[in-house]
């Protein structure tokens, strides 16, 4: 019976060919086990030669429509107020680090000129715009971007996370596209919190803060990296992806609580005896920007590491955001919290309005709570609750006067 055999395939018998593997109801030889292979072969070789003739194509469109930095800072004037030092900073340095790959890529007349990139590093008071700044860029180059925050970072051997981890969530936000991730941002937040703990040598490892940092050298500087698929921690026997981080761009932020007091300290060293009359008038002038001061002797100072320090090259401050800078923010940028309130409102055929001395109100109080931006929605939601609970009672149109709101803020 065996010498009847056939590949239902090809209709060879069973005395023509090497071998036959049978199956359910059918049998197939050697020959077409090797044809079909060399089909699926060519088939997905070609596949994964077009993406990434695809992606290539794509980055190299990218790059010819490089904005200009007037370009940059004029988009980031739609969505975030004022800081406009902070604004000209971070526009430059995101065009010159594309612009070095466009030439390094498609000029040969640089490539023995090696342009080093210019990590930048946003030092501000809690809702200044620093993680804003960040987003609004890479929403104008619809470049990968991620975020990470620092304070969940521990050096290797320790509970936390390696900090590999950061490089996982870039590779994530492109669906593990290594090639796109080679050429994205990362925000690193927070990164004061990995400040030394003090400046004495101690018994135990510092292990969430200098350690964390001596581990960042080698990411910041650009390096071929092993990163963790799933990120979390790294085991000897895991699958890693090798990244290229030379055209990662970093944009670190972080409050700094206390460096002011490190500024002015250096600035206005006090001498015994009585107090001139321009050190009383420094004295009385407290709410002076110290940040626009700033040099690495006083991130030093901080608890940064030199190593550290130096491959933030770029190193900008964000103005603490007074009174009238807070009304702004209300009802001047493109996404503005009172016209996400008139949207809601609108989507329930409500038109909402809102007079100016409400919005003078609000400012002052999200003054005096301190939290920058942020403390706008806190009084805002206590304002609109009881309206968008009540949604179906509500008029037409919803006026909200000075008088509610002190009522619904309990001003004094």
């Amino acid at each position: 019976m065996e010498d009847f055999l056939k590949c239902n395939f090809c209709g060879r018998s069973k005395n023509d060919i090497t071998f036959l593997i049978s199956g359910i109801n059918g049998h197939i030889c050697n020959y077409c086990i090797e044809k079909t292979y060399s089909i699926i072969q060519k088939k997905f070789l070609g596949k994964n030669i077009h993406e990434n003739n695809k992606n290539n194509e794509t980055h190299n469109e990218f790059l010819k429509e490089i904005k200009k930095p007037k370009e940059i800072k004029s988009f980031l004037d739609k969505y975030i107020v004022e800081q406009n030092e902070a604004k000209r900073i971070i526009s430059v340095a995101v065009y010159n680090h594309y612009k070095r790959i466009q030439k390094q890529n498609h000029n040969h007349d640089y490539q023995n000129i090696e342009i080093e990139k210019s990590n930048v590093l946003l030092i501000g008071k809690t809702g200044t715009g620093k993680t804003l700044l960040a987003k609004s860029i890479s929403k104008l180059l619809k470049v990968p971007f991620a975020i990470a925050d620092a304070t969940a970072l521990t050096e290797a051997g320790y509970v936390g996370e390696d900090v590999e981890s950061i490089l996982t969530r870039l590779l994530q936000s492109v669906n593990y596209d290594i090639f796109s991730a080679e050429k994205g941002i990362i925000f690193l937040d927070e990164i004061d919190k990995i400040s030394r703990k003090n400046n004495n040598p101690s018994i135990t490892r510092d292990v969430s803060g200098e350690g964390v940092q001596q581990a960042l050298l080698k990411i910041l500087e650009g390096s071929v990296i092993n990163v963790p698929p799933q990120g979390g921690r790294k085991h000897p026997d895991q699958k890693m992806i090798q990244i290229n981080t030379e055209n990662i761009l970093f944009i670190a932020g972080g409050t700094f609580d206390g460096i002011e007091k490190i500024i002015s300290d250096r600035i206005e060293k006090m001498s015994i005896g009585f107090l001139t009359q321009k050190q009383k008038k420094r004295r009385i002038n407290k709410e002076k920007n110290y940040l626009k001061n700033i040099i690495a002797e006083d991130l030093k100072k901080f608890g940064l590491i030199p190593e550290i320090i130096g491959r933030f090259p770029i190193v900008t401050y964000l103005n603490p955001l007074n009174k009238k800078t807070l009304k702004k923010i209300l009802v001047e940028p493109k996404n503005a919290l009172i016209k996400q309130y008139q949207k809601l409102f609108d989507m329930d055929n409500i038109s909402l309005n809102i007079t100016d001395e409400a919005l003078n109100i609000i400012a002052d109080k999200t003054f005096q709570l301190g939290l920058g931006a942020r403390g706008l929605r806190t009084f805002c939601e206590k304002i609109f609750l009881d309206y968008m609970f009540d949604i179906e009672n509500i008029k037409p149109v919803l006026n909200i006067d000075r008088n509610i709101v002190k009522q619904k803020l309990s001003y004094s």
